[in-house]
């Protein structure tokens, strides 16, 4: 069959997983620890399973409502996360390429880059008040940062050769800035949109903590507090998985832009 000839070739990927979950479900099952405190992946399962289909609503009210945690949390982080390119790219290309906006706003940004996104919380909720905004503008904080530092670096190291090249054939700065330097810049700018969508999942739990109802992470905190670390896991594996499904989209997008960088680099490797 297809899906079995695909798992073998691909078996060396599940190796680690396998072995860690048997490990897990061993070392939960042997009474060293109580399995309240460390649940183990089958009843981790079963509560997952119930959160998403209602099966025996074992997880209580969060049973059959996974689809719109996940929603809700989708939501916020993608809405931040889209700001966060947005302006992160924009501002990015500009302090790259002018020494005017470098000199006026790089100081700024490199003075609040280090701190942590979780300060902001009490102002957050000054600012935005009690709904899904404060959680978006922490998104908004994780993700910006990375992406803006990427797409700086990115901008600064296209080579000056095409820039030669491209005032040669009389190019104006939109132009050169359309056609050579921000394409040059886009494998840098990937990494930083990459490195972004993981900063950003990451905020979740810490955004939904900010006057939300919903949402995986509320979900986790509400969970720890009732002591169902079975819960708990589930919510942690739920993020997990959406971040790298939108890793895995945002990879698979690089990839088909990025095809000259990937044939030049097998050229490279073939010559």
């Amino acid at each position: 069959m297809p899906l079995l000839r695909l798992l073998w070739l691909n078996k060396g990927r599940f190796w680690v997983p396998l072995l860690l979950v048997s490990s897990w479900e061993i070392f939960s099952r042997s009474g060293y620890i109580p399995p309240a405190l460390l649940p183990a992946p089958s009843r981790v399962l079963m509560s997952w399973a119930d959160w998403l289909f209602a099966i025996n609503e074992y997880t209580q009210d969060n049973a059959g409502h996974w689809y719109l945690d996940a929603l809700a949390s989708s939501t916020r982080v993608f809405t931040g996360y889209l700001i966060a390119s947005l302006c992160g790219i924009g501002l990015g290309v500009g302090i790259g390429w002018s020494r005017v906006i470098e000199k006026t706003i790089e100081p700024t940004l490199q003075m609040l880059r280090p701190i942590p996104p979780v300060s902001w919380i009490p102002l957050a909720i000054i600012w935005f008040g009690i709904a899904d905004k404060p959680a978006i503008f922490l998104v908004f904080l994780g993700a910006f940062f990375p992406i803006l530092m990427n797409t700086i670096h990115g901008v600064k190291t296209v080579s000056r050769e095409l820039l030669r090249a491209a005032a040669m054939a009389g190019a104006t700065e939109y132009q050169m800035l359309r056609f050579v330097v921000v394409p040059a810049a886009m494998p840098s700018i990937f990494a930083g949109l990459r490195i972004g969508v993981g900063s950003a999942w990451m905020l979740t739990v810490t955004s939904e903590m900010v006057a939300v109802k919903s949402g995986l992470g509320y979900v986790l905190w509400d969970s720890y507090y009732f002591l169902r670390y079975d819960m708990v896991i589930a919510s942690m594996v739920s993020i997990g998985l959406l971040g790298f499904l939108s890793d895995f989209g945002l990879k698979a997008i690089m990839n088909k832009l990025l095809r000259w960088q990937q044939a030049g680099t097998l050229q490279g490797n073939n010559s």
